[in-house]
């Protein structure tokens, strides 16, 4: 769907789908070769069974059926992962399931679970389920923050089923403004981002339109800001 060649040049980590909203065997092939030429770190990415709705739109699911789920998915990156002798870094849930598990904890354990028999780290939402979890079952946790999505008055991230255009300077605001003030923009002001984070991984979504510019202007000013922090 994007410019996976450009973004892999600009990015740290990358979440790979596993099949169920996009991606097959072929091109979760690719992916990870493209990643391991570009030393870049890969996480799973899995989601709900939905590509019609890209992964994008609430199904039901129990906490054990969607652990099984996830472990289908997971299961399968790994094995390419094998092929290359790459590690696992990370799982990262998609679209509707990482909003789900973000505000449901039986939800949450489930995907963490996961994260947890394979023996990685879960990326998510900070102050939600995904960090309570992640505690609760002792599973190494990075915080996320999303450059180019919009976040409500409380602080919460909206999850849309289709990435409008963003423009280069508010993305430009809002990475600066969480860099140098641990500030997280939202459509009506500013909220400061959850207590004890002081990490975190900065998302650029590959459909949204202008990605490979919003991933260089974000990489630009992360690689400023940890300049000065290694200082």
């Amino acid at each position: 769907m994007g410019d996976d060649d450009s973004l892999m040049k600009t990015i740290h980590l990358a979440n790979i789908a596993c099949g169920f909203h996009a991606s097959d065997f072929s091109i979760m092939n690719k992916t990870v070769l493209l990643a391991k030429e570009n030393g870049v770190l890969i996480g799973a990415h899995p989601s709900l069974p939905d590509r019609q709705g890209f992964g994008r739109r609430e199904m039901m699911m129990e906490p054990e059926e969607l652990a099984s789920c996830f472990i289908y998915q997971v299961g399968a990156l790994v094995g390419f992962l094998t092929r290359y002798g790459l590690p696992l870094n990370h799982i990262k849930p998609h679209g509707s399931v990482y909003g789900m598990t973000a505000r449901d904890m039986p939800l949450a354990r489930a995907a963490v679970g996961v994260a947890k028999t394979f023996g990685v780290a879960f990326m998510g939402l900070a102050g939600t389920c995904h960090q309570v979890a992640a505690k609760e079952l002792d599973v190494p946790f990075i915080a996320e923050w999303f450059a180019d999505l919009e976040y409500s008055p409380e602080g919460k991230l909206i999850i849309t089923k289709k990435h409008d255009p963003v423009p280069l300077n508010a993305v430009h605001n809002r990475v600066t403004k969480l860099l140098k003030e641990g500030q997280v923009t939202t459509t009506s002001g500013f909220v400061p981002l959850s207590d004890g984070v002081t990490d975190v991984s900065i998302c650029c979504h590959s459909d949204t339109p202008g990605a490979v510019e919003i991933a260089q202007t974000v990489k630009a000013l992360v690689d400023e800001s940890n300049q000065k922090l290694a200082v």
